[in-house]
Formats: C-alpha cells, structure tokens, sequence
C-alpha cells in the first residue's frame, strides 16, 4: 500500500533528475515538459489518487499538493501540468468509466480540465458552450479561452450548458485530438511558459454520448464538490512550492554576496535578515493554512469549503509579495536567469488570475463570513 513517505521518495529523483536540470531550458524555449511529464506518469504518480482497485495508489488530496508543491519548487510548468491532470482525474475517478481510469492509472492517460471561457471568463461554472443530442453522439460548439496541456493531454474534462435537464453545465470527456476541435493560439505568456495553455475552439465536434461525466445539468455540483476543491488547493500548492523556493533561493543569494569595501555579505545585513524572515513567516503561514484545509477536508468539518476559498487566495496573494521581495532583496542580479527568483516571480503572477480569481474568492469569502449566499 503505498503512502505519502514512498510516494516523495518515487518523486525526488525525478525532480532532481529531470525536473529541475530542465526548469530553465522549459521557461527559456515555452517548451512542455516532456521527459518530466514522461517520468512521472512511468513512475505511477498519474495515478496518485485512482482507486487501488483500478490500479491507482488510492490516495487523497494531501498527497497531490505535497507533490504539486515539490514540483514548483522546481519548475513551476510541470507543477501546473500535473495540477491540472489530478484535477482531471479526480472527476474521472468519481464519474469515469473503468477503462479511463485504468488507462490513468496505468500512465497512459494525462488528463486537464477545459472550463474556461471568454464569455464567463473567471465564472467559470456558467459556461456558454453547447451541447447538442445528434443520435449516438453528442455535438459540443465552444471556444474554451485556456486548456492547460492543450496539445498533449489524452482528453479534456469539458464543460457545456446541459443538452436538456435543468441546471448550470454537465461536463464531458472530449477525447484529444477530436474532429472539429482546433487551437486557435500558442501560448507565449510571462510565466509558466512549459505549460501548453492554449484556446481551443470548437466547430461541431462529435463525441460518444456516453462520454458524458455524471448526470445532465450537474456539472456545477461536480465543479464545486469535486473540481474546485482540487484545484483550489493544488493550485494552492504549487504557490506554495514557489514560494518555499523563493526563500531557499535569496537565502543563498543573500549568503554568497559579500560587499568588497565593507567586508559583509548580504545577510550580515539586519534589514536583509529582516526581508527574508518576513518571506519565511509569509510562506509558513500558507502552509499552515494548507495543511488546516486539507484536515477541514478530510474531516468533513463545517468550514471546510471557507477553508477551500481561503487556500488558494492565500496561496496566490503570498506568492505576490514573497517572489517580489526576492526580486528586491537580490536586487540588479535577480534579473539574471542563473538566480533564478525571477523564474519563480514570473510563475507566481499566473495564480491570482486563474479562475476563481483572488478577486472572485474575496468576495466568495466575504459573503460566506456574512452569512450570505455565494451564488
């Protein structure tokens, strides 16, 4: 049976073997991580958190974020690849059929999710795509805005408006590649280069309706029971994991630079000290939160979901000020690549606007402490 212990034993010789020697070369080219990717799925890690009894390892949460998290601390795209494929596997492991769920635990299967749009754009569970009935098939018509791994996931977590029954969206299973699906755009963004975000648009494509995820119309129950939850907090995690190599990397920095004339180096500095002690104490604070999330979660306590809105608002808000002190703190050298703060500066922007943004969660959470409805 595995466990968390064996699971990040499996994983640090790929991280420090492949995930990390490659960070730079991934951001520097916008290249997806491939060998990484490859490594993991090998490893059984795609499978984390399939049922043992369709070949996965069985375990939760806790273990995906402790895995995205050492992830980021290396290479903040692949963290966000594998993000994105947990939060796609767990609504298959709750709604997928057993072939799916082998193939994901066999590592054959990277999954994403497919809910963003231009016309909701951080709402993501009101999406405006269609589904239509046609015979055995199901016809969608959509242009999703960003599909992390859009050109190498196996196949999309979608969402639509429901073909018949009542409700927000019903989500499906679109194999990749699918007639009549196209990316529109490469990406080319400020951070998180390597993870293969891209628009896809979709004119008429077929799928077997019994590619359907759950029932007609539920698809914002599975959005907020299982889809956010998971993202929340692997998104979460990945901030996190950023943030921890923030630290470790202007502690170095701070440590290595001496000032000729003075004879002192950076961290002899008490206002130096004082900067990066601040980081730290940022940083433990989200983890603390992080791991009060995941015990709220896995005791089914009542502010479990406040819990779940707060992680990632925390996460993304914290990765903000705690890259940009490293930026400030390492001053004109951290705006070399060999550094490295400014990777992880660049990496941590992406968070904050990635549905629900910080902006969408305050207000999320504001009505929760006021005892008002969220929707």
């Amino acid at each position: 049976m595995a466990d968390l212990a064996s699971v990040l034993a499996t994983l640090e010789p790929i991280v420090e073997g492949i995930v990390a020697p490659n960070a730079s070369r991934v951001d520097h080219d916008g290249a997806f991580p491939e060998e990484a990717v490859a490594a993991i799925a090998a490893s059984g890690l795609f499978g984390l958190t399939i049922p043992v009894a369709d070949g996965g390892l069985g375990l939760g949460l806790d273990a995906a974020a402790a895995v995205v998290e050492r992830l980021a601390r290396a290479c903040g795209s692949t963290a966000m690849v594998i993000c994105m494929h947990y939060c796609g596997s767990a609504v298959i492991a709750a709604h997928g059929d057993a072939s799916t769920r082998r193939a994901v635990a066999a590592g054959k299967h990277l999954s994403t999710l497919a809910f963003s749009e231009a016309g909701s754009r951080s709402h993501f569970w009101a999406p405006g795509s269609t589904a239509t009935v046609d015979g055995d098939t199901v016809v969608l018509d959509a242009s999703k805005s960003w599909i992390t791994s859009a050109a190498k996931a196996t196949a999309y977590v979608w969402s639509s408006k429901p073909v018949s029954a009542e409700g927000a969206s019903t989500l499906w299973l679109v194999p990749n590649p699918t007639a009549g699906l196209v990316t529109t755009a490469a990406y080319d963004g400020l951070g998180l280069r390597g993870n293969d975000s891209a628009p896809v648009r979709a004119s008429g494509a077929r799928i077997p309706a019994t590619n359907r995820l759950g029932e007609d119309g539920k698809g914002f129950d599975l959005m907020m029971g299982v889809v956010l939850p998971t993202f929340n907090v692997l998104n979460a995690a990945c901030s996190i994991g950023l943030c921890d190599a923030s630290v470790a990397a202007t502690a170095a920095h701070a440590g290595a630079i001496r000032h000729a004339d003075a004879g002192v180096s950076l961290a002899d500095l008490p206002t130096i000290r004082a900067y990066i002690a601040r980081m730290k104490i940022k940083t433990d604070l989200a983890h603390a939160l992080m791991a009060d999330t995941l015990a709220a979660l896995g005791s089914g306590r009542a502010d479990a979901m406040l819990r779940v809105l707060q992680i990632k608002a925390a996460g993304a808000e914290t990765a903000l000020e705690v890259t940009a002190t490293a930026m400030r703190v390492c001053g004109g050298a951290a705006y070399r690549k060999e550094v490295g703060v400014e990777r992880f500066f660049r990496d941590a922007q992406a968070a904050s606007s990635m549905g629900p943004t910080t902006d969408v969660l305050y207000d999320f959470i504001g009505k929760a402490v006021c005892g008002l409805p969220l929707f």
